[in-house]
């Protein structure tokens, strides 16, 4: 009947409750654990969505700022409640016929549906499929021209020491000179010889300007590797002297 007959055994009402609060316990945790991640899941749909996104760097365009397999952080509260200025570094969407097609690696349908999942909440970073990195050179109403005596560009007419530029390159790769119309940007990479930007889009609509309503957000900082953590400058003093349009 469940007694006990020597010193060390068990009744069968006491393993009994050993099992349920063994059962409980491993209910709890799996709870506990649900609980934790779908908050964290929460979280980063929320900052993603209003806040912050990660982004992957898949080329050298923007060296020395950024190299190839950087993880940037970019804020998404500009252009917003915090105004997109001359020397930001922006992620924008694809304005047309920038990027090549995207060719997606093959994945499994669960294996897939998992990396969507992860990049929809901000785990894991956006490919660069329908996304360019690129620094804002000039905006609405300003001239932008290349290049002076000094190989330098010029915005409204005064010259622009870059210290950001990719070591002993100038921009001289393609001279020009764009007048940006209203709501849109001029856009350029560090690395100038290896970087398509507007200078090289100017036989389509916009002349190679960009339309700031493309503009995902502001880069503020590498977060990995992590012996590139930094943040990133916006470099406003570069433009500082510059007049207005």
């Amino acid at each position: 009947m469940g007694v006990v007959s020597e010193r060390g055994a068990t009744t069968e009402g006491e393993r009994t409750t050993g099992r349920r609060r063994g059962r409980s316990g491993v209910v709890s945790f799996l709870r506990e654990t649900v609980i934790v991640v779908g908050t964290a899941l929460v979280l980063s749909l929320l900052i993603k969505t209003f806040l912050v996104q990660a982004f992957y760097i898949p080329s050298p365009s923007m060296e020395p700022t950024l190299v190839r397999g950087d993880r940037v952080l970019v804020s998404q509260l500009t252009p917003g409640p915090f105004d997109l200025d001359r020397g930001d570094v922006v992620v924008f969407k694809d304005p047309g016929q920038w990027l090549p097609p995207a060719q997606d690696p093959e994945r499994g349908a669960v294996s897939q549906a998992l990396v969507e999942g992860l990049t929809f909440v901000g785990v894991l970073p956006q490919d660069s499929g329908e996304h360019l990195i690129k620094r804002v050179i000039g905006l609405g109403g300003d001239v932008v021209t290349c290049c002076d005596s000094e190989g330098r560009i010029t915005v409204n007419g005064r010259a622009v020491d870059e210290p950001y530029l990719y070591p002993d390159e100038g921009t001289d790769q393609v001279n020009f000179e764009i007048t940006v119309p209203e709501g849109r940007m001029w856009v350029m990479g560090d690395h100038r010889s290896s970087s398509l930007d507007s200078r090289y889009h100017q036989d389509l609509a916009g002349q190679g300007t960009v339309d700031i309503d493309l503009v995902v957000g502001r880069a503020v900082a590498t977060i990995w590797p992590i012996q590139r953590w930094t943040r990133l400058s916006d470099d406003g003093a570069t433009f500082s002297a510059v007049p207005a349009p």
